[in-house]
């Protein structure tokens, strides 16, 4: 499930640029539903809309943070019932019902409580998108790390700010800087061909790559004007 997805953002509905080969191929095997709308613009209580086939006045989930009301059944419940085990990675904003719970006599901690406080799900690698300083660190940090992206806070520095056309750190937080790419990977065009910076570190540059080699390499890397700054990031399945 994406986050923050346009509809038209896919190859399968006919995007001329965005290549989701993944996506579109669970499509071929599936169904599209072309007429449908969300059921809130927020997404925790969308997501919690589709675990349960419920209206978020049903369900009592109505903002991010806000707890799906334990025995709720939901998807990770019926396919659980028929012997699917059903793991947990990525985001999924779900908030324990810590008072429902407590007036059940259920432990937070116990498989049941577990079992409830992600929808029927079994985490295994769960990451809700936000890693502020303070929070406990994804792995996602490690990866940073290994990539030459090292920071106090990787996730914040890098992938959750942009920069502007001076090269100074526009923070992410800040819807303001919504327009701004990732620091992740920056490519300068040169003569036609691109050459790959490490954000962070003073040189040396990499030996240039055509877009044809940059995307074997497997990154999207195509620039939209000469001696322009272009980001992107590291491709991976979709």
């Amino acid at each position: 499930m994406c986050d923050q997805l346009r509809y038209d953002y896919l190859g399968c509905t006919g995007h001329p640029t965005l290549k989701t080969p993944n996506i579109d191929a669970m499509a071929k095997r599936g169904v599209r539903f072309s007429n449908a709308y969300v059921q809130s613009p927020i997404c925790g209580p969308s997501r919690m809309s589709f675990y349960t086939g419920r209206y978020m006045r049903s369900h009592g989930s109505h903002w991010n943070g806000w707890p799906l009301r334990v025995g709720e059944p939901t998807l990770g419940d019926h396919l659980n019932k028929i012997g699917v085990r059903n793991v947990l990675v990525g985001k999924t904003h779900m908030t324990p019902d810590l008072g429902g719970l407590k007036m059940l006599g259920i432990a937070p901690d116990s498989i049941i409580g577990v079992h409830a406080a992600e929808c029927g799900f079994e985490p295994y690698e769960r990451d809700d998108g936000l890693h502020p300083t303070g929070r406990p660190r994804p792995k996602y940090d490690a990866y940073l790390r290994e990539r030459g992206y090292d920071a106090s806070n990787p996730w914040e520095h890098w992938a959750n700010s942009g920069a502007d056309d001076d090269g100074a750190l526009q923070n992410g937080w800040l819807l303001v800087h919504a327009d701004k790419a990732a620091r992740v990977m920056t490519a300068i065009c040169a003569s036609g061909d691109l050459r790959l910076i490490i954000p962070g570190s003073t040189g040396p540059i990499q030996a240039p790559m055509t877009t044809a080699a940059c995307r074997t390499a497997g990154y999207w890397c195509t620039p939209t004007r000469p001696r322009a700054f272009r980001r992107s990031i590291p491709r991976r399945p979709t």
